[in-house]
């Protein structure tokens, strides 16, 4: 990927917050996916940092898409591009929404330190499908904000995987690891921050070490819109064993999942997966400007 041209339309050199496109084009439906887009946007302004949506157009890898691009990915028909997939998108010419292993490699590629998403990928239930963002998060020296693995996934395997791999995983305000909708997996974490400084020290410390891997910081979901943990793996119990049924797998997998736990939720999931995200855009927007600040 090193060959391939990458329209730059923000400031590096200043505090800067990396997004992922897919959550407009793939993660969220319409009109509600660029709505929290923008949000996920303003909030990282509002902290005092540029926010940077990445995707590609035409071919074109862009960091720090327009409104129109926004537009186009969120009316759908772009192709879900991981890292693998962005040289042939690019190649080809496509329009591609950024999925969290392709957007940590092109902000990586930038000169951005931070990123916020929603939920990362993982080991999958009952399939051997694990996903490419485990391996970026080895591959990549970025803090990335997230609330956790996505419910959906099997957290005990994803979580034992990201400490295989070394990625260093820190819970911001929390003991367990969080099961994105929910606060509570049962999973205890090693590794606890309480503050952005916090966070802002350890990745300094791993950086003059020459980690490359990533720092996971794992914030909840916000209180409020949070669903019981008994409650949410009954619903996914139910997701899952239709996808099984329907032979749903590889990519088509999580946007089915989320899709139908939308549903079967009457609507709750998706208020909590909004909440989350522009939560952890703004905690991003947070630490970014507290690691500008030291440069």
């Amino acid at each position: 990927m090193k060959c391939v041209s990458i329209e730059i339309r923000v400031d590096v050199n200043m505090p800067v917050v990396a997004l992922e496109s897919t959550v407009i084009a793939h993660g969220l439906p319409y009109p509600e996916n660029i709505e929290t887009a923008n949000e996920m946007e303003r909030a990282v302004a509002a902290s005092g940092s540029v926010p940077a949506t990445v995707g590609i157009i035409n071919g074109k890898i862009i960091v720090g898409l327009g409104a129109e691009e926004k537009q186009i990915l969120a009316k759908g028909g772009s192709m879900k591009a991981g890292v693998r997939e962005v040289a042939y998108a690019v190649a080809k010419r496509l329009n591609a929404d950024t999925t969290v292993s392709a957007t940590m490699r092109i902000a990586a590629l930038s000169g951005i330190k931070v990123f916020a998403t929603g939920g990362i990928g993982g080991v999958h239930r009952g399939v051997f499908d694990i996903s490419q963002d485990l391996v970026e998060l080895s591959r990549n020296n970025l803090i990335v904000v997230s609330s956790g693995a996505k419910s959906i996934l099997d957290l005990q395997k994803t979580a034992e995987l990201l400490e295989t791999l070394g990625i260093i995983v820190v819970g911001y305000r929390t003991d367990e690891f969080p099961a994105f909708y929910s606060s509570k997996s049962g999973i205890k974490l090693d590794m606890r921050v309480d503050n952005v400084e916090e966070i802002v020290a350890i990745y300094r410390e791993a950086s003059k070490m020459n980690y490359q891997a990533s720092v996971l910081v794992l914030n909840p979901v916000p209180r409020e819109y949070e669903i019981p943990e008994d409650t949410l793996e009954r619903w996914i119990k139910i997701a899952v064993e239709e996808a099984i049924e329907k032979g749903i797998k590889g990519k088509s997998l999580t946007p089915y999942l989320l899709e139908r736990l939308t549903d079967i939720s009457q609507r709750a999931t998706l208020k909590a997966n909004i909440s989350l995200l522009i939560n952890n855009a703004r905690l991003a927007g947070q630490i970014a400007r507290a690691l500008f600040s030291l440069r």
